[in-house]
């Protein structure tokens, strides 16, 4: 129970969730900076990513990103398999919580085909993301594997869509390497004109150094750092399956 007071007026509130609504219950491990559950949603609902073309993380950290999506896609409902501490009330409807979950359950889509694929340099990190995919039921789904970006190869020359949240570099003996890795993005949406790239980060020079003006850029907040997600639309035709 939480009082504000402000003048005349008293605000009296209770917590009926528990922990925060942007923890949806399936991040069992995370690394050291981990993408907020909400911003990794909002990321792949600003690139209007549907489950339609594939979509590959090569920054993916403990998965949040690729698990996101492939709730969007699937429509699954966030926070479906979380419990909050109403539930516990006595003062709720009985099978309140499960009569919501019933619902959303019969609105998911679990039967739609979707390619995600998700990578990272770290392979203990890539552990972490299997684990967490494994607990919201999507091990079987998102194509994990451990790759350096620079390495990262498109055999396709359908849309593909590369959404994610590398590292920044504002640590000195980190931008050297990290503006690499963003010249090598660069590259791939030189030689892949049907990719579609959608990058959040700090870093103001990543423009120059992936050599083109974004599409679109949208200023957004990554816990308390001010970040732009540069929104880089590749063009359009048939998907094909490809391989990872």
């Amino acid at each position: 129970v939480e009082v504000a007071i402000l003048k005349d007026n008293v605000l009296l509130t209770i917590d009926t969730s528990g922990s925060g609504l942007n923890r949806r219950g399936y991040r069992l491990a995370q690394g050291e900076a981990p993408i907020k559950e909400t911003l990794a949603a909002s990321l792949i609902r600003l690139a209007n990513w549907k489950g339609d073309t594939p979509l590959i993380d090569p920054f993916c950290g403990s998965g949040t990103i690729a698990i996101e999506a492939c709730l969007i896609a699937q429509n699954i409902a966030p926070g479906f398999n979380r419990e909050f501490v109403s539930e516990q009330w006595n003062i709720m409807p009985a099978n309140i919580y499960d009569d919501y979950r019933d619902e959303a359950d019969k609105m998911a889509d679990y039967d739609k085909e979707i390619e995600v694929y998700a990578s990272d340099i770290d392979p203990e990190m890539v552990e972490i993301a299997k684990r967490n995919a494994e607990e919201v039921g999507l091990s079987d789904i998102i194509k994990f594997s451990v790759k350096d970006v620079n390495t990262l190869t498109i055999d396709t020359e359908e849309p593909v869509a590369l959404i994610g949240n590398p590292p920044y570099g504002e640590r000195i003996g980190d931008r050297e390497e990290v503006e690499e890795m963003y010249r090598y993005i660069g590259k791939l949406m030189k030689q892949h004109p049907f990719l579609s790239t959608y990058i959040l980060t700090s870093n103001k020079e990543f423009e120059y150094l992936v050599d083109r003006k974004a599409t679109k850029r949208r200023k957004l907040f990554n816990g308390y750092i001010e970040c732009t997600y540069y929104q880089y639309w590749g063009k359009k035709t048939e998907r094909k399956t490809i391989e990872n």
